[in-house]
């Protein structure tokens, strides 16, 4: 069975954090219709929804990824980079107890979940302007208990590892390879984004399916040529706040 954990659109989600996109007015009720839409898309890939009460002021606490991890044996809680963003993380780990056991991310490192990446029993780690060396080594520390290796990546023209690079299928990454090196992921096999579509390589692996942004229909296309099954959602509101697919759930086998 799978759980996926989300967090409602937050009412201040116009004075979310924005790094590499310039700042337009967010329709709050169509992104909160946009994000019930990403939910049933979830419930119907076999997720069950359990939702972590938002609280006032904490503009970005829709994107749950990047409050923690999750893996069978452990969630490790981050530290996100934006200071505005670690009180996300304390709800997110009252729920999260139920499931796993928790360990955390501790000052002077800082971890975003959207810098992390997960393949088999490998993390992929970017090093960016959220995720610090520190952060990355305590994960390695955390996760080495579990048979699980970090490697870590450096970004520079990307909020997150995970904008330039997620999984699709087994073995198998869409990547934007003007934004992150391929050789990092030489083991792959490696589907690139459309160059008229650089924002395209988040999609959120389900089972057989990826749920994927609706608004990248030449990837879309590609992915499909590829048999991959693509589940399409529209979240262009969240897009205006640096939001993907990935950004808005936590995932995982209970």
């Amino acid at each position: 069975m799978l759980t996926a954990i989300t967090r409602d659109v937050n009412e201040n989600m116009g004075n979310c954090e924005l790094t590499y996109l310039p700042r337009v007015k967010i329709n709050a009720g169509l992104a909160l219709q946009q994000h019930q839409q990403y939910q049933s898309a979830l419930s119907s890939l076999g997720c069950e929804i359990v939702t972590v009460p938002t609280k006032s002021g904490l503009a970005d606490s829709v994107f749950i990824e990047d409050t923690a991890m999750v893996l069978d044996e452990v969630a490790v809680m981050c530290l996100p980079g934006a200071e505005s963003r670690r009180a996300e993380v304390a709800g997110v780990g009252d729920v999260l107890q139920q499931y796993r056991t928790l360990a955390s991310i501790q000052p002077p490192g800082t971890l975003d979940g959207g810098d992390l990446l997960r393949v088999g029993k490998v993390i992929y780690a970017g090093l960016s302007t959220r995720s610090n060396r520190s952060g990355i080594e305590q994960l390695r520390c955390i996760v080495a208990d579990y048979g699980v290796s970090v490697e870590t990546v450096e970004t520079s023209k990307c909020l997150h590892l995970k904008s330039a690079v997620s999984a699709v299928a087994p073995n198998t990454l869409l990547i934007n390879p003007n934004w992150i090196n391929k050789s990092a992921f030489a083991n792959y096999e490696l589907i690139d984004v459309d160059e008229e579509e650089p924002h395209a390589a988040n999609a959120l692996r389900v089972g057989r399916s990826v749920i994927y942004p609706s608004s990248f229909p030449r990837t879309i296309e590609n992915l499909a040529q590829r048999g991959i099954n693509v589940t399409p959602v529209d979240l262009s509101e969240l897009q205006k706040a640096e939001g993907a697919v990935t950004c808005c759930s936590l995932v995982f086998k209970t």
